[in-house]
């Protein structure tokens, strides 16, 4: 346990911008051509099947000639693009075992200095793939659009930029996690309870992002395009062996898709609540934190080593106090129970539709992209985040 104030900023964690990448690059020095050429043209090429064929023809370039962390993210951005697209060009059935050292060697090197798995993470996806269509304009999803794209159109994009407004939406929750943790470390209570109101009213305010998806995503595109193309090497029937990175090992890596599980603020509200997982929940959800920046798996490690909140509370005594705690534990449930609403319609109903008619990804089935049985898993999640509250058996007054 830590009895110190907590600095976001030593964790790369934005008081403005919270996980996100702040104002990301939009484009690579000339040195880095062939690959922004490729990944412009990426959803023409996976049409027009021809992406392998590009990629063969690409030269093996150093990371050598990147300079600094926005211009490493966008090429890991644009690099794991290319690399969905050469995996999955031709489906679920045509996945290839191998990728090319000219693709492989540069993407391993690079995850290697952001200490990120060589693969399309949510970091990636969507707290680095975005820009502002008025530079002046607010970070809103009218105002947004991506920097790189796969196969799906509109409904691709809506995904990743209705993502990216739940992390929005979670800016001030991330604020209140610090605030709850520093005022455990003083035992200043009107400041805790502050900070458990304004982190309800943010995880509120991420329930009404996440349900723009019905706005912006067609079920059917993402159940039988997208999905496919987010997807992983892990727990993959498509790929039981992995896939070989050439020029780096001589073994196949196995690797998880992209998952909201994969996003530290949903960990770090959990960390904070104490909620605890059990068995393989626990196991996928601590497995998913090797694939965030390091920095922010950091910040989650760190709210987790924080004096116990609910112990605080329960030994606190104050009703109010209890009462907003439990308001923040039922407020990150009821997210869950949206999410699963929202699975339901895009995995479940879409799937269903999917295999009457013969089409879609049939491999992942009911699975997640990040490879775990997504409706099993989400409903043990969401019980666990239920069992968070506190009764009223407190002890002792502050």
């Amino acid at each position: 346990m830590e009895n110190q104030d907590i600095n976001p900023k030593e964790f790369y964690v934005s008081e403005h911008y919270g996980f996100i990448l702040q104002d990301p690059l939009e484009k690579l020095p000339e040195y880095y051509k062939p690959w922004m050429t490729i990944a412009e043209n990426v959803c023409l090429l996976i049409e027009t099947k021809q992406v392998r064929e590009a990629v063969r023809q690409m030269p093996e370039l150093t990371i050598q000639h990147l300079s600094g962390y926005r211009e490493q993210r966008l090429a890991r951005l644009i690099l794991g693009h290319i690399v969905m697209g050469y995996v999955w060009q031709d489906g679920e059935q045509g996945a290839i075992k191998a990728l090319p050292r000219c693709l492989a060697v540069p993407y391993f090197n690079l995850s290697e200095v952001l200490g990120m798995p060589p693969i399309l993470v949510h970091a990636d996806l969507v707290l680095a793939n975005w820009r502002r269509k008025n530079p002046q304009g607010p970070l809103t999803i009218e105002n947004l659009t991506t920097i790189v794209s796969l196969p799906g159109g509109d409904s691709l994009q809506g995904f990743a930029l209705v993502t990216l407004m739940v992390e929005v939406a979670a800016i001030p929750g991330v604020r209140a996690v610090c605030q709850a943790v520093n005022s455990l470390v003083s035992q200043d209570e009107p400041r805790l309870l502050q900070a458990l109101k304004d982190l309800t009213e943010s995880i509120n305010r991420m329930s009404d992002a996440l349900k723009l998806m019905h706005d912006y995503v067609d079920s059917d595109i993402f159940y039988n395009t997208i999905r496919l193309f987010l997807s992983g090497w892990k727990d993959n029937p498509s790929m039981p062996e992995g896939l070989l990175y050439e020029g780096v090992a001589e073994t196949p890596f196995s690797f998880s898709g992209g998952s909201a599980a994969q996003s530290s603020v949903f960990q770090a509200f959990d960390e904070l609540l104490g909620i605890k997982h059990r068995a393989e929940s626990a196991e996928f959800l601590l497995r998913m934190r090797e694939y965030m920046p390091p920095a922010h798996r950091h910040f989650v490690e760190r709210i987790g080593k924080a004096p116990s909140l609910p112990g605080y509370v329960q030994q606190c005594g104050d009703p109010e106090l209890l009462s907003a705690f439990n308001e923040c534990v039922l407020s990150l449930t009821d997210f869950r129970s949206l999410h699963i609403r929202i699975v339901c319609k895009y995995v479940s109903a879409a799937g269903a539709r999917a295999k009457m008619l013969g089409n879609g990804v049939q491999h992942l089935q009911e699975r997640g992209t990040g490879g775990s049985n997504v409706m099993s898993f989400l409903k043990k999640v969401r019980g666990n985040c239920k069992e968070g509250v506190l009764n009223n058996d407190t002890q002792e007054d502050c």
